[in-house]
Parts: C-alpha cells; sequence; structure tokens
C-alpha cells in the first residue's frame, strides 16, 4: 500500500535558512527567465495557472508577487489583491468572486490573499458562523478539484515567519515612508491572536493539502530565501511537462518576412520549427 505523504506543519518550518546576495541574484535571472518562457508556453497552448500566497502580514508575498511580475507579459498575467469582500459579494456564495477572477485558457493568474479567508481571518475574528467556516474545508477542496481537473494548474504558497521577525518588519515599516501604507491597526491588533491564527493555519494545512493541490510552506524570515523557494515551487509546478522552447512562427508570416528581408535557409528553418 502507498505511503501516504507527511501534510506540510509550520513546526516543520526551518526559519534559519537564508541566501547570499550573490546567489540570489544568479538564481532569480534564472527563474524570471523560466517564468516567461513558461508564460510563453501558456499562450499557445490549452493550459491555464493560478498561483495563491497567502502567509502572515509582512511575511514577504509582495515583494515576491513583484519578482514574479517583472518576468511576466501583462497581458496574459493578472494580480489579484483580495481584500474584504464587498456588500455586492456579502449576498452572493463566497466563491462567486474568486470565480470571476479565474484565468482563461492561455493565462496566469495571482491571488494575493484567496479563498483562505474563510477559514483563516473570518474564522479567528467569528466573522463567518462556526458551520459555515468548517464546511468551508470541503468547499475549497471540491472547488481546488473543480480547477484542477478543468485543465488549470494550481499552486498554493504559505508564507511564514516568526512573530521577532514580523515585529521588526513592522518597526522597519513604521520608519520607511515608501513602505507606511502598507501599516495597519489591525496588523498589530493581529499580533495579539497569534496563537489562535497558528491553530488555524495549521487546520489549513493539514485539511487542504491535497495531491492534486497541495501547498507549499515557505520559510520567510529571510526575504531572499522566501522569494526563490517561491519562485521555484512555482516554475516547477507550472513548467511540469511543458514543451518551453520558442514556439515556431506561422508559414505565412515568415513568408512575407521573406519579402523584406533575405533570410538563409538555415534561419527559416530556425524560426519554422524544422531546424532543432
Amino acid at each position: 500500500m502507498a505511503r501516504k505523504s507527511r501534510k506540510p506543519s509550520l513546526a516543520d518550518v526551518d526559519l534559519s535558512l537564508s541566501l547570499g546576495s550573490k546567489t540570489y541574484a544568479r538564481k532569480l535571472a534564472d527563474l524570471q527567465k523560466k517564468l516567461a518562457q513558461i508564460q510563453q508556453a501558456y499562450l499557445f497552448s490549452d493550459q491555464s495557472a493560478v498561483i495563491v500566497f497567502e502567509g502572515w502580514d509582512a511575511a514577504g508575498k509582495g515583494g515576491t508577487i513583484r519578482r514574479v511580475s517583472m518576468a511576466m507579459d501583462p497581458r496574459s498575467f493578472k494580480v489579484w489583491p483580495i481584500g474584504a469582500p464587498r456588500k455586492y459579494y456579502l449576498a452572493r456564495h463566497y466563491f462567486l468572486r474568486f470565480m470571476e477572477r479565474l484565468p482563461p485558457t492561455g493565462a496566469i493568474t495571482v491571488f494575493d490573499r484567496s479563498w483562505y479567508g474563510r477559514v483563516l481571518v473570518e474564522r479567528v475574528e467569528e466573522l463567518t458562523p462556526v458551520d459555515r467556516w468548517k464546511a468551508g474545508y470541503r468547499e475549497i477542496n471540491e472547488f481546488e478539484r473543480m480547477i484542477t481537473e478543468d485543465g488549470t494548474r494550481l499552486v498554493k504558497l504559505f508564507f511564514h515567519i516568526s512573530p521577532e521577525e514580523q515585529l521588526e518588519r513592522f518597526h522597519s515599516r513604521l520608519h520607511d515612508p515608501m513602505k507606511r501604507w502598507k501599516l495597519t491597526y489591525d496588523d498589530f491588533r493581529n499580533r495579539g491572536r497569534w496563537d489562535d491564527y497558528v491553530e488555524a493555519i495549521e487546520d489549513m494545512l493539514a485539511k487542504t493539502s491535497t495531491s492534486n493541490a497541495p501547498w507549499c510552506v515557505v520559510p520567510a524570515n529571510d526575504k531572499k530565501h522566501a522569494r526563490i523557494t517561491a519562485m521555484t515551487e512555482i516554475v516547477k509546478r507550472l513548467g511540469r511537462g511543458v514543451d518551453l522552447r520558442a514556439p515556431a512562427l506561422d508559414h505565412s508570416v515568415v513568408a512575407e518576412a521573406q519579402t523584406h528581408f533575405e533570410l538563409e535557409q538555415d534561419v527559416i528553418d530556425k524560426i519554422t520549427g524544422r531546424k532543432k
């Protein structure tokens, strides 16, 4: 009988992991190149993908999303920041606003926070009745099974930091005019519920990390290490089994180009895919 893989847990994360600047720069450039290749491959296929970013306040989600976005063409890449639902969505099914934002064929979508608010903030802050957030685990698994079986690849990342590191980052934001806007009253208030959030996160990881939609917990006390870990997971899952070679040009395009340029036969063979 096949052995079941162990569910991810915050307790297993090594927050001491770090990465030097030179190694970081080299790996970042390589991963961004691969992300661009993946996006191009998706454009000419029936592939689509969703990347979910969850994590503690100030854990580095935004910085990682920026590094991913830098590699992408915005015409088939979209980032959705998710906050509290407005009144229109409060009167409708919980998943509606996420269904509306799923990517079309050939596109990649990022959710900066997601449907997991149902079993995290809504649970801890008692914004949803107990029976509804408890049902959320089953509903989430069914939703993710539905979209993955429909052909959408799903990557789920949780950025984990220590409470001490979080406080240090709050202090940095407080004294940096360009980052001060990120700091809110709730950021400080939520620290008082740290243990409650840990319990909710552990339940989330245990109940919604599935074979078709596993969680990757990212050690994020070191921002450079966190970015590379997250982007490596994205490249691995989105690039698995995908032909990353540049697509061949249509013969009609090449024929028209030939009327403007003197193309050698080996160049024609290369850009039409006849020469590997």
